[in-house]
């Protein structure tokens, strides 16, 4: 954990236990770690939040943006609550694959393992490593988003709430609606913000996430264009190519920051991927790419660890190990023929990836030897008319969570829906914006949702 973010006195942390296998509710325990910032005034209860990933840690979030949550109205009337799920942060049981010195040296899957497991020994090689990693088959296999659910309402229940309120971020957004199919009479606010597509398979959500990453990168060029000397070019036609030309000899030749550490190739899209989350660190990536051109790694870096909550202390916040034990047992697995086709298409549907690196290989799902078949039901949520109001937000050039999937889930769940105006992966609280903020605490505080058509502009 990140200590001087924790040492904030005005932070409460607390775990509670949870069964590692609810089928044996008398096994094995996991903990659950939460963090609270109290209500200032008269509390009315909790807000429970998860701020994406699979794997992003709520407690960290919470903490980070604890001078946010001062000045929200929100914060006055609830107690406001991060979790970290299993295997996340200061949860258990730890579930290990690579250590953060592995990660940080490139010695891992790149891209989550979409393009680098290659063959069955591979793929053997990366379950056994995550088995013993994380204490055995029973933690590993357990550790999907349909136990986190149940999680979920054990954490519902020790906070004394009757009802949940919860804010669900990118990813959370699954947590929060299959929570609601799950327990729905157990809902009394549910705010997504970046919605998951439920109609769309795995590899869909992934091609419209490619999709939406390009766009994002075009526009991108775009604007370097507007500039004399843009490392992309004068032409943004060229663009793809031109960042090609940068990154290429990393595959080779990793590039080394002042620090030593080497940078990969797989390090510098990541960070290319997480400055597009958010329109206002375009300019970080143009000059990163600059930079990166003359051979100075530093800022690709930082934004490659900026994707990953990098701490100072070399911590991955984000771990990509849960990730990846998330992604096993949620998502149907794909044959060597499938995962091959989707790296095709991933290259196609967005060209600044399409290297031979990359998309060019014969590609086996990550998954293909995990000790057990996936827990989760597709589609991960069906449409329902028997929940209270809920409410959606979905940002229209959002690279994350595509804005189409904010459209289709607020149609399942019968859910008010806020349309954004902009280029950014989740705003309430985090963009800045008094129109967002204003609805969303509306709606959390008075259970307000907006009128039909409602939008923001970022």
């Amino acid at each position: 954990m990140d200590e001087e973010l924790f040492a904030n006195p005005e932070l409460q942390c607390a775990t509670i236990d949870v069964p590692v296998d609810y089928e044996k509710p008398d096994g094995n325990t996991a903990r659950i770690a939460l963090l609270r910032i109290p209500a200032s005034g008269e509390a009315d209860g909790s807000l429970l939040i998860n701020p994406g990933g699979p794997a992003g840690a709520g407690t960290s979030f919470v903490a980070a943006n604890f001078s946010l949550w001062q000045d929200s109205p929100v914060a006055e009337r609830f107690d406001i609550v991060g979790f970290d799920p299993r295997g996340v942060g200061g949860s258990t049981p730890s579930l290990d694959c690579y250590s953060d010195e592995e990660y940080d040296a490139g010695e891992t899957p790149g891209f989550g393992a979409v393009y680098d497991i290659t063959t069955a020994e591979q793929a053997a090689e990366l379950a056994d490593r995550c088995i013993e990693g994380s204490g055995g088959v029973e933690n590993l296999v357990n550790a999907g988003s349909v136990n986190v659910v149940h999680d979920m309402d054990i954490m519902r229940e020790v906070l004394g709430d009757e009802q949940l309120t919860f804010l669900g971020y990118s990813y959370g957004s699954e947590l929060g609606a299959m929570y609601a199919e799950t327990y729905p009479e157990k809902i009394r606010a549910l705010a997504i913000d970046g919605a998951v597509d439920p109609t769309l398979s795995p590899t869909e959500h992934r091609v419209s996430q490619y999709v939406a990453v390009q766009q994002r990168f075009d526009e991108l060029a775009a604007l370097c264009s507007e500039t004399p000397d843009c490392v992309l070019g004068a032409d943004p036609a060229h663009a793809n190519d031109r960042l090609h030309d940068i990154l290429e000899p990393l595959i080779e030749t990793p590039a080394v920051s002042n620090d030593g550490r080497e940078v990969t190739i797989w390090d510098a899209y990541l960070g290319i991927n997480a400055g597009l989350y958010s329109e206002a660190s375009w300019p970080a990536i143009i000059s990163a790419l600059d930079a990166l051109g003359q051979g100075e790694a530093d800022e690709i870096l930082a934004l490659r660890d900026s994707f990953y909550g990098r701490t100072a202390a070399g911590e991955h916040t984000i771990d990509l190990d849960t990730n990846i034990a998330v992604r096993c047992m949620d998502w149907p697995r794909l044959t060597p023929e499938e995962q091959t086709a989707a790296a095709r298409e991933l290259g196609e549907v967005a060209p600044m990836f399409d290297l031979d690196e990359l998309t060019g290989g014969a590609f086996r799902d990550e998954c293909e030897a995990w000790p057990a078949p996936p827990s989760r039901d597709q589609p991960w949520v069906t449409p329902t008319s028997d929940l209270p109001d809920t409410l959606v937000v979905a940002t229209t050039g959002d690279p994350g969570t595509p804005y189409t999937g904010g459209i289709t889930l607020a149609e399942t769940l019968g859910s008010s829906l806020l349309t954004v105006e902009g280029k950014q992966h989740g705003t309430y609280l985090i963009a800045g914006s008094d129109c967002v903020n204003d609805i969303v605490d509306a709606y959390l505080l008075h259970l307000e949702t907006p009128p039909e058509g409602a939008r923001c502009a970022l």
